[in-house]
């Protein structure tokens, strides 16, 4: 889970952190109404920080503000998810480089034991394994960026995609497709070739693109 942002007071990051989570963990739906209430009452606090922490989450993507209407979780197109993933691209190639330019081994040794990891959750049928150890493949190649600056804005992108449903497992093929290009990232890395880990890094991005295309509408679902 991504701190909340280090600038907050403590009242508004419990509201933050709070409200956060049961967006990610889909207590609260796309397009469902944020309350300040039931968050206030829960954490033992005035509606203010609530109402900041709010006002913060709108701002970083997580909610949308309605005029006269408040709050409410945002909804993921396919366009959105196009615009996230073109910074999320440009993030992955440029930690592929500098994983590439360095080659550390125990990082590339667990790469490889995430994608066999991923291969027996997928035998097994169980999604949300493979999904948690999807997020981590990718996490831990960020890590391993020497950009300090990286990995704080590719959890925020991710957070993001989390909004959406994860449909991509639903595409047929796709995510059988998406291990053979956690492959082709690693043996990029392990090669210390810092253009092809860039390219495999670009083109794993533009296929769940293309996936999240054909199950994603194009615009959302005007308000009510």
């Amino acid at each position: 889970m991504t701190e909340a942002p280090p600038e907050l007071n403590s009242l508004v990051r419990s509201a933050y952190e709070a409200v956060r989570q049961a967006v990610l963990e889909r207590r609260l739906l796309p397009g469902e109404r944020v309350t300040v209430r039931p968050f206030a009452e829960r954490l033992g606090i005035s509606p203010t920080p609530v109402k900041a922490a709010l006002a913060i989450l709108e701002r970083e993507g997580f909610l949308v503000a309605r005029k006269h209407s408040g709050y409410f979780v945002a909804e993921m197109t396919a366009a959105d998810m196009r615009d996230i993933y073109e910074l999320r691209s440009a993030i992955d190639a440029l930690a592929a480089r500098h994983i590439a330019r360095t080659r550390p081994a125990g990082l590339l040794d667990r790469l490889h034991e995430l994608i066999e990891g991923q291969r027996i959750a997928l035998e097994a049928g169980e999604v949300e394994t493979y999904a948690e150890l999807d997020r981590e493949f990718h996490a831990l190649i960020w890590r391993g960026s020497a950009n300090r600056r990286l990995t704080a804005i590719a959890d925020l992108l991710t957070a993001q995609l989390r909004l959406g449903h994860n449909l991509t497992t639903a595409v047929p093929g796709r995510p059988r497709a998406s291990l053979d290009e956690h492959v082709e990232i690693v043996d990029a890395l392990r090669s210390g070739d810092t253009a092809a880990a860039e390219q495999a890094a670009r083109r794993h991005v533009a296929q769940v693109i293309r996936a999240l295309e054909k199950v994603l509408p194009e615009q959302g679902a005007s308000p009510s």
